[in-house]
Parts: C-alpha cells; sequence; structure tokens
C-alpha cells in the first residue's frame, strides 16, 4: 500500500467494533500425533470510515481471534464516505483476488459477498453495489477491499492534490 493517499489512523480513544471475516483449522502432522492451531481473519472499524484487517494464530480459537483484533488496530486507515456510499467506482486487486466497488443510491443496502461484506459494513458504506472476481480466499478479498478502499478520493482531496476550487472539480 505504497500510496500517498493512505491516512493512518491511531487505534487510541475510537470505539472500535471487530468482525470475524473467518477461522481456519491448521493440522500440523508430527511424530507424535497432530498438532491442531487455529488463524483468524478479522476487520475492525468505527463505521464512520474507519476500518483495518488483522490475522491471529494461536492453539485456541478465542485466543486468535484476540490476536486478530489487535494486529487490526495496528493497520487502521481513514477512507471517505460520500452520503453512505463511495464516492466512485474502484477496483482493487491482491493476489488472485479482483473486486469492482461501485457507488449506490440510497436505500440500495450492501450488495456484497461475504468477506467483502464485513469490510464494508465495518467501514460504515450503507449502499454499494460490489463484486469479487477471480479468487475468493477470504484473506485476498479482504486485503483487495482495502486496497480499492485505499485508493478512493473525495471531491475534496482530489480539488486539494490539484490545488483548485471544489466547483473547478465538477466544471472541469
Amino acid at each position: 500500500m505504497a500510496n500517498e493517499n493512505v491516512k493512518r489512523v491511531k487505534a487510541t480513544d475510537i470505539e472500535l467494533k471487530d468482525r470475524l471475516v473467518g477461522v481456519n483449522r491448521v493440522t500440523k502432522v508430527t511424530k507424535g500425533g497432530r498438532t491442531f492451531s487455529f488463524s483468524a481473519i478479522v476487520v475492525v472499524g468505527n463505521e464512520n470510515g474507519i476500518v483495518g484487517h488483522g490475522l491471529g494464530k494461536a492453539k485456541e480459537v478465542t485466543e486468535a481471534i484476540s490476536k486478530g483484533i489487535d494486529d487490526a488496530k495496528k493497520n487502521l486507515i481513514k477512507v471517505p464516505i460520500v452520503n453512505g456510499t463511495v464516492p466512485h467506482f474502484q477496483e482493487g486487486r491482491f493476489g488472485g483476488a479482483r473486486v469492482l466497488l461501485k457507488p449506490a443510491a440510497s436505500g440500495t443496502g450492501v450488495i456484497a459477498g461475504g468477506a467483502m461484506r464485513s469490510v464494508l459494513e465495518s467501514v460504515g458504506v450503507k449502499d454499494v453495489l460490489a463484486k469479487c472476481q477471480g479468487s475468493t480466499n477470504p484473506h485476498n478479498v479482504v486485503k483487495a477491499t482495502i486496497e480499492a478502499l485505499v485508493q478512493l478520493r473525495d471531491a475534496y482531496t482530489v480539488a486539494q492534490q490539484r490545488g483548485i476550487s471544489m466547483d473547478k472539480v465538477f466544471n472541469g
């Protein structure tokens, strides 16, 4: 995510809600038998433009989830939301996963599948049309969705970067 748009946020004094995206049981076979461990992918957000994702691994499910939450709090970013939807069409890619985000009219709801839905609800998007293409691996889908959200820019940011007034952004 080497992008100048990334606005990192500190986890202190923000009310964050966590969503569990998925838990995997991993088996390691040793001469003493099978050893089980768990990996959990978690998304945290304040449902008002701040979101982060994390991965936790441990011998217990609850411990893996809490590690994932701690990891997610270290990777928080700020995302522009305009009237409960994304400001413009955006595509995100990570690994084999491709994600498309499209703004939707008020009342549409979050039209997105599985892992994408968790990220979009955590960031606070109320109306969006989203499509996941290619890989549906939750890890890559979450990262592709976050990548798409990082690339979003609102009109104010565009005006600032170009050094022009707000009405020139729309009237060209």
